[in-house]
């Protein structure tokens, strides 16, 4: 239960920092409105940092990620019954976030006009919608973050490294391959802020998207265990 709480509020401070600035940067009249992908980048690396950094204080493991638990599972590296509570810690702490998110910015929602603004600010779109595309984008996002994670793990030098190492990870990704489905990576760091958008009253604030809510939920979970997998399999060598 403490791994559950520690993912749970870790989690919670991954989403109101990573969501918080994607609202900032999108909605009007925010003093932030318009700086851009590097700022959203930029935030997102600050807040896997210290989402980790929350939850490890707190005896989590700091995965933040229901893709990455999975795959730990999926490998023997977490047994099933400890990973299945973090995991529903994960998807309660992002949709805590995401109402705090949506609190923050309360006074912002109606000076926005765009709903498709809005819903950005909780959760994943494509640049172009192409179901295949986009699902591989994000298989291969998640893979490259959970390959190099594993690395990560296994030669960083102090506990306090890895964070940050992380953190710069999911700078890397989104910089880098970020630019086609806005790198869910994270299945609760989609869905739980979707279904938070969903059900809270937004002024103006249009459907959810729930056609496309599937592909940043099943590409990161296929990714998590392909770059599990090999990692495992290479490092064994």
């Amino acid at each position: 239960m403490q791994a559950m709480i520690g993912e749970c509020v870790g989690t919670m401070v991954l989403i109101i920092l990573g969501d918080g600035v994607v609202a900032g940067v999108l909605l009007n009249r925010s003093k932030a409105q318009n700086a851009g992908w590097m700022a959203i980048a930029t935030g997102w690396m600050l807040a896997v940092l210290f989402g980790v950094i929350v939850s490890r204080s707190l005896g989590g493991p700091g995965s933040l990620n229901p893709a990455g638990t999975l795959s730990g599972i999926v490998t023997d590296a977490i047994p099933w019954q400890a990973g299945l509570l973090q995991i529903a810690g994960q998807f309660i702490g992002a949709f805590l976030g995401a109402v705090l998110v949506w609190l923050n910015y309360w006074s912002h929602w109606r000076e926005t006009q765009d709903p498709s603004l809005k819903l950005a600010v909780f959760c994943t779109s494509p640049a172009i919608r192409q179901p295949a595309a986009n699902l591989v984008s994000e298989v291969i996002g998640t893979a490259v973050l959970v390959f190099v994670a594993g690395a990560v793990n296994k030669l960083a030098t102090g506990p306090g490294l890895e964070p940050w190492l992380v953190g710069s990870l999911v700078w890397a990704i989104g910089l880098s391959l970020g630019g086609t489905t806005g790198y869910a990576i994270n299945p609760a760091r989609d869905f739980s802020p979707r279904l938070a958008h969903f059900l809270l009253p937004i002024p103006g604030k249009g459907p959810s998207d729930w056609g496309y809510a599937w592909i940043p939920v099943v590409g990161p979970t296929l990714g998590a265990i392909i770059g599990a997998v090999i990692f495992g399999f290479l490092a064994a060598k």
